[in-house]
């Protein structure tokens, strides 16, 4: 009988202990499972709260890079809005003394800087060659030669007609200081 007594003892245990054991593990279940759905609420507000954030982060940078994109195109074209005067300014700066021009002409335009044609008179083969060699010393015109010369006669006195080609260059930095309009952003 004792080895009964026992098995009735631990039956008698079980019932006792299994409910208690099993009430437990069910409310400890249910309480992981209320903290689990609440956290899953919380994560599902701030997915939608961020991707909120994100979609409106993006069309932010989008728009910063048209307007980036839309500064480059005026800055290029700014860039060569002066071109012109910088010919004039260096002929005029060139230009010696008993000599005058009779025309400026933009010739081809293959890159995005000018070819340019220069005519005009002289009364010396000196000025001539004086204002070949200022034009090539400028920083804005490169490859001057002659095309041509000839003594014609103006107002009855001989004088020198010449035909000059220079390309524009580019100047070397810190020739020409520019300041952009904006700094840009990483």
């Amino acid at each position: 009988m004792p080895k009964l007594d026992r098995w009735i003892a631990f039956i008698v245990a079980a019932w006792i202990i299994g409910p208690g054991l099993v009430g437990w593990m069910y409310l400890s279940t249910k309480s992981q499972k209320d903290e689990l759905t609440l956290s899953l609420d919380q994560a599902v507000r701030d997915s939608a709260h961020y991707a909120t954030v994100i979609q409106a982060t993006e069309r932010l940078r989008e728009r910063r890079d048209t307007i980036a994109q839309k500064l480059d195109i005026i800055q290029s074209i700014d860039a060569q809005r002066y071109i012109w005067s910088h010919i004039m300014d260096e002929v005029s700066r060139a230009l010696p003394e008993y000599t005058w021009l009779t025309g400026l002409y933009q010739t081809k335009s293959d890159s995005t800087f000018p070819t340019i044609r220069i005519e005009g008179r002289t009364g010396t083969t000196l000025a001539l060659t004086k204002f070949m060699t200022d034009l090539e010393a400028s920083p804005f015109l490169a490859g001057v030669h002659m095309s041509s010369t000839e003594q014609v006669l103006e107002e009855g006195k001989p004088v020198y007609s010449f035909l000059l080609e220079a390309k524009y260059q580019e100047p070397p930095p810190g020739v020409i200081q520019t300041v952009p309009l904006f700094k840009a952003e990483d």
